[in-house]
């Protein structure tokens, strides 16, 4: 992705080689701050605070934070203890634990140390496979941008060709989500670089407020765009201003139920009412092919704290936190939603665009099908 002009990924390698750097989240859109993550400590509260956020970008992240932590100790059990302080950080993007479960046997494949494997082999490894899971989400990304750019330039085609495509996006699934590219931006920005015209609703997403990392995103690529309060999309899908809606997500299940950022539910219900195809983008890491329907996802409830007060830059330019919910009042903050398969037009994958139904994953991944 590039960001004032120049290509960029959300976490790369230290320049010590086993340290890891990160775009500290929490600091977008008001400036771009790297940190470097050198712990399994560090790996964990960057991922539970949100400095990294997006459930495949959590992913390569906690993948790194194992490597870390084998760096000081390497033995199964020490490997363990990383997976599962790792794992608790976020209960519901299930790409933290596929990312774990690659790392996990990629290290033991080793062998124990003192039992015919050795520290820095197992080092080795886990690296090696954190470095392949980066690889992965950047070479799935790109897939999706094509098959997704080819969804955008068809609709754009169906709606006469005589204005913009009119995009409607709730939360941030682009670069700053995955390693780079993105999931349900990644067509977005295929779209553009091919010449597509287009201009991108960005719902603000409350209460962390992820579209605004939106809006940064695509203001560095030079993508028309407009930010909306959340509670618009249904307006502008009611008016006819909405060509087409995609979203990303945090879990997909078998049956294609989707999960993903609080009020993404509430967009999926206005575009069916308005007549408006609903998209949804995922990478095959997303996919929960244990979980039978989004009845099952666990849904994370994350700090009061996060709706009672905004964050914002006051004077000379420093960041403020802002009370807007009375002290007396009680608050409730879900952090996602489950969408159901049914008012979802088509899941766009690495592999191509199918229904969102258990059939239509089984087509695409017949190796994975429940039986």
């Amino acid at each position: 992705m590039r960001v004032e002009g120049v290509h960029r990924r959300t976490i790369t390698l230290s320049d010590d080689g086993w340290a890891v750097d990160i775009i500290d989240q929490t600091q977008l859109p008001w400036q771009l701050r790297v940190r470097r993550v050198d712990s399994l400590a560090a790996a964990a509260h960057a991922i539970r605070d949100m400095q990294v956020r997006g459930a495949p970008l959590i992913g390569a992240l906690a993948a790194y934070g194992v490597c870390l932590a084998l760096r000081v100790d390497a033995s199964s059990a020490a490997l363990e203890r990383a997976c599962a302080e790792l794992a608790a950080t976020r209960p519901t993007a299930i790409n933290l634990g596929w990312a774990l479960a690659r790392m996990r046997a990629a290290v033991q494949a080793v062998g124990e140390v003192g039992g015919g494997g050795d520290g820095p082999a197992r080092v080795a490894a886990a690296y090696a496979c954190a470095a392949a899971i980066c690889e992965d989400d950047v070479a799935t990304c790109q897939a999706i941008g094509q098959h997704g750019a080819a969804i955008f330039e068809a609709t754009w085609r169906a709606v006469g060709r005589n204005r913009p495509l009119r995009v409607l996006t709730h939360c941030n699934a682009g670069w700053l989500a995955t390693v780079d590219h993105g999931t349900a931006l990644a067509p977005v920005y295929l779209a553009h670089d091919r010449g597509l015209p287009l201009h991108v609703w960005v719902d603000e997403t409350r209460p962390r407020n992820q579209g605004m990392l939106t809006a940064w995103e695509l203001g560095q690529h030079g993508v028309p765009h407009t930010v909306v309060a959340d509670n618009a999309g249904g307006h502008l899908l009611q008016r006819g201003q909405v060509d087409l809606v995609i979203v990303g997500t945090d879990r997909t299940c078998a049956n294609g139920d989707v999960c993903n950022k609080i009020g993404t539910y509430l967009k999926a219900l206005a575009a069916r009412d308005a007549g408006v195809p609903f998209y949804v983008a995922l990478p095959h890491s997303t996919i929960d092919w244990t979980m039978a329907s989004g009845a099952e996802v666990p849904i994370e409830e994350r700090s009061g704290r996060e709706l009672r007060e905004v964050v914002g830059r006051g004077d000379g330019g420093v960041m403020t936190h802002v009370t807007v919910v009375p002290e007396a009042s009680a608050v409730a903050n879900p952090a996602f939603d489950v969408t159901p398969a049914r008012l979802i037009t088509g899941l766009i994958t690495e592999r191509g665009v199918c229904e969102a139904t258990e059939s239509g994953l089984a087509g695409l991944y017949p190796e994975r099908a429940r039986t």
